[in-house]
């Protein structure tokens, strides 16, 4: 055993004095540690570099109506925006506030009436582009990127209808988005001035966004500032705290005591069963309910607690969609959940409440 033991130490030290001979990392390619990491491919780079710029530079080709749109609108966004784009008590709404001669001069006049009651996304933003870009990048809430490109430009079609902007027989494509452009409600209100987009593309001259000078004496206490999340939405997607490594500068925020549960015991009197976590995040549930608060639709623990003992009921819930039960936010139906995810969650639901 002696000489076995000997020669597994002579082992190790060769291999980890072969880690430090020269020669024994990856070429280094001018990256700043050796031997770790490599160069993307350029499969891996297309698929990061999505954004599409003002100028339109990155957008890809495509077209959609103004009716496609509307169909995929009332189907995937009309539950959390509004049929018409007016919202509900959850978002903030998308269209209203813009004018025909808003169109014409490209400075929407109602950004500056104190007595208008809000400021709707098409009332503040200038360019065509960040709103195909958004609806692109994050949008269904619950399934981002799910949308094909030729979705995207009904989509944005169907906003930029509901606003004004084109006719209800408009087709948005890359061809014609320019021409869209020029007739933004908004788009001569926006500044480069402020230096945050760098490049001569869009900042002539371009400098320092702030003027401030450091304070060097008789200075107020340091300010501490941290990023949080809203109360609503702390809980979303389980305890942070546990999801996060211990070491190094960042350790997740205790969000929640019993993130994979539902608390409290069942109506039965048996405990409260394990979140099935993985169906829940796989099909965009988290992103609408919370385990214990709130989001866009219930939380979890209220509907197990209003429905213990009724799976055959929730999954039909599940399944259809529905509204009138918890407020007047509707939920959509979910065609693509399959059977046995369906099951999965009113199962757990049903066996689990406050």
């Amino acid at each position: 055993m002696s000489s076995l033991h000997e020669a597994m130490k002579v082992a190790a030290l060769l291999l980890l004095s072969g880690l430090f001979l020269p020669g024994a990392f990856a070429q280094d390619h001018g990256r700043k540690f050796q031997g770790i990491g490599r160069d993307a491919t350029p499969r891996e780079v297309q698929a990061w570099d999505i954004d599409v710029r003002p100028d339109f530079k990155g957008l890809p080709k495509g077209s959609g109506s103004v009716d496609k749109g509307q169909e995929i609108w009332e189907s995937k966004c009309a539950s959390c925006h509004g049929v018409f784009g007016e919202s509900n008590e959850v978002f903030s709404p998308l269209i209203g506030g813009t004018t025909k001669d808003d169109i014409k001069t490209g400075h929407v006049a109602r950004l500056k009436d104190a007595a208008f009651p809000g400021r709707t996304t098409f009332m503040k933003v200038a360019t065509v582009s960040t709103v195909w870009d958004y609806i692109n990048r994050a949008m269904p809430w619950n399934a981002p990127k799910s949308l094909s490109h030729d979705e995207v430009y009904a989509v944005t079609a169907y906003l930029l209808n509901l606003a004004d902007i084109v006719g209800p027989d408009f087709t948005l494509s890359d061809g014609n988005i320019a021409g869209v452009q020029a007739r933004m409600p908004n788009r001569n209100g926006m500044t480069t001035d402020h230096a945050m987009w760098p490049g001569p593309e869009f900042v002539k001259n371009a400098r320092p966004d702030t003027k401030a000078a450091a304070c060097m004496k008789d200075c107020g206490p340091e300010p501490q500032i941290r990023s949080r999340l809203p109360e609503h939405a702390s809980n979303n997607h389980g305890n942070l705290a546990d999801q996060n490594r211990m070491v190094g500068a960042q350790h997740g925020m205790q969000t929640g005591s019993t993130p994979q549960t539902v608390p409290a015991a069942a109506a039965n009197g048996k405990s409260a069963q394990a979140a099935p976590m993985a169906v829940l995040e796989k099909n965009g549930c988290v992103a609408c309910h919370g385990m214990e608060q709130k989001i866009v639709g219930p939380a979890f623990s209220d509907v197990a607690g209003k429905h213990a003992g009724q799976a055959g009921y929730l999954i039909g819930k599940i399944r259809n969609g529905g509204s009138g039960v918890w407020g007047n936010v509707p939920m959509p139906p979910q065609p693509a959940l399959s059977d046995d995810d369906a099951k999965a969650i009113a199962d757990w639901l049903a066996g689990a409440s406050r």
